[in-house]
């Protein structure tokens, strides 16, 4: 029975996805094995390291459809590997004993690692697809809200006006940023192996470069300088891309969530009849998807953890440090691909209250203007100064409940050099933007398509 959050017949659609549970599944995984085996058979019947009929006869039989898996898994159990288990049933597929020129040359890990350079590139390219479409959310909400203005926020107080585009703005960046690192690191992470017991191909007499050539040219992978068995920073440097991609949705998540609180408002999900209720309290609208973006991206954080550990392996094939990669980095997949379609759902449906945002940027009675004020008067009375004296008449407005703008027009040392009409434009929150408009139009402009 399912045990785990991503298998969860309840939860598995909820933190993951169908189509990233399918790379990692058992089946694909051995496919991939398969994948290989008929690559290396391919090669060697061209090369002549093997009888051209033997490898038409593997060829035929890697298919997954074809394997035990039942039988499979007790070999598994058996021996602590599932590739000789599934070479075993190849060999026995095989008419006439051509069987036994499968995996010519080959190791286990060489299947194994192989097989997971295929699954991350199958992986990649769900993220890539989800990446692509939060990045067009972003950018529509960046660019309708480019002049919106909202408080910006410092320390959970509010500091000075921003643009609600501005905000949708930074995000972006980091995801297209995200999107870069991705088309970067794939070529050095979709590499396959194909390197023998100790990474020096001794098993082969000949054409044993061409071979791991062709085989790598077969499957659509990067060929390796040299064996990679226990070098392992290419699976830890997937590990902390995810863990950076889900830094940046949590964010999201964060700021949605502080957003939708009662006393705020500003932001919401998206809505559906039930969705975010209370079994208890009927009035309320919980953020589900920003709390399960939060859980899962967290989980991904430490594995990606985990994947660095994994890479303080012993000697040319190590004791158990690879492990920690079967047992993580099906999961971290699976998370991230949760929270990328919890968040692309909440981007692509947000609802957006300006009036509420208009609102609150009124609720400190002109305060969140001070900056401005200070500003505009440090021309006339020094920017120190005008620091000190619109501190303490801030002080005086919250002491007796009134406006800003008010208390400023009243003040001789103010007033003689500004008047009502110049204090009123210093406390419009629509005049202090600074360049908040050309930042979103710079970020949308970098914005690849």
């Amino acid at each position: 029975m399912p045990a785990t959050i991503v298998d969860s017949f309840i939860f598995r659609d909820i933190f993951g996805s169908e189509a990233m549970r399918q790379v990692w599944s058992d089946e694909n995984r051995t496919q991939k094995y398969l994948d290989f085996e008929a690559a290396l058979a391919r090669v060697q019947g061209r090369l002549g390291v093997i009888p051209q009929e033997a490898a038409d006869e593997i060829i035929r039989h890697c298919s997954v459809a074809k394997i035990d898996m039942d039988k499979l898994k007790a070999r598994t159990e058996q021996i602590g590997y599932p590739v000789l288990g599934v070479v075993s049933q190849l060999n026995a597929l095989c008419r006439d004993r051509l069987g036994e020129f499968c995996h010519w040359g080959a190791t286990t890990q060489d299947v194994t690692d192989t097989a997971v350079a295929l699954q991350i590139r199958e992986a990649l390219d769900l993220v890539e697809v989800e990446l692509a479409a939060i990045s067009a959310a972003l950018a529509k909400l960046a660019q309708r809200y480019r002049d919106t203005p909202i408080a910006g926020r410092s320390n959970l107080q509010q500091a000075i006006p921003v643009t609600f585009g501005y905000k949708m703005a930074g995000i972006l960046s980091a995801i297209e940023r995200h999107r870069e690192r991705l088309a970067q690191l794939r070529p050095r992470v979709q590499v396959g192996e194909f390197a023998g017991a100790a990474g020096t191909l001794a098993s082969l007499e000949r054409d044993a470069m061409a071979t791991q050539q062709g085989v790598m040219a077969e499957l659509g992978l990067g060929q390796p300088l040299i064996a990679w068995h226990t070098i392992r920073d290419n699976v830890a440097e997937v590990g902390a891309f995810l863990g950076l991609l889900g830094g940046t949705l949590g964010k999201i998540s964060m700021d949605v969530k502080l957003m939708m609180q009662t006393e705020v408002a500003e932001v919401y999900e998206p809505y559906a009849p039930g969705r975010g209720s209370s079994s208890t309290m009927p009035q309320k609208r919980n953020p589900i998807s920003c709390a399960y973006i939060h859980g899962a991206v967290s989980v991904v954080r430490q594995h990606a953890a985990a994947l660095m550990d994994a890479m303080i392996a012993d000697h040319e094939r190590s004791t158990g440090p690879w492990q920690i990669e079967w047992i993580v980095l099906p999961e971290a997949f699976c998370l991230t691909a949760g929270a990328l379609k919890q968040a692309r759902f909440l981007l692509e449906g947000l609802e957006v209250d300006e009036a509420q945002m208009r609102k609150n940027l009124d609720i400190t009675n002109g305060l969140i203007m001070s900056e401005a004020v200070m500003m505009g008067l440090g021309p006339y009375i020094g920017r120190e100064y005008a620091h000190d004296l619109v501190y303490d008449i801030c002080r005086e407005a919250i002491r007796i409940n009134r406006p800003l703008l008010d208390l400023l027009a009243e003040h001789p040392e103010i007033s003689a050099h500004l008047d009502r009409e110049a204090l009123a434009r210093l406390c419009d929150p629509a005049n202090y933007l600074g360049q908040a408009g050309v930042m979103v139009d710079r970020v949308l402009a970098a914005r690849r398509s």
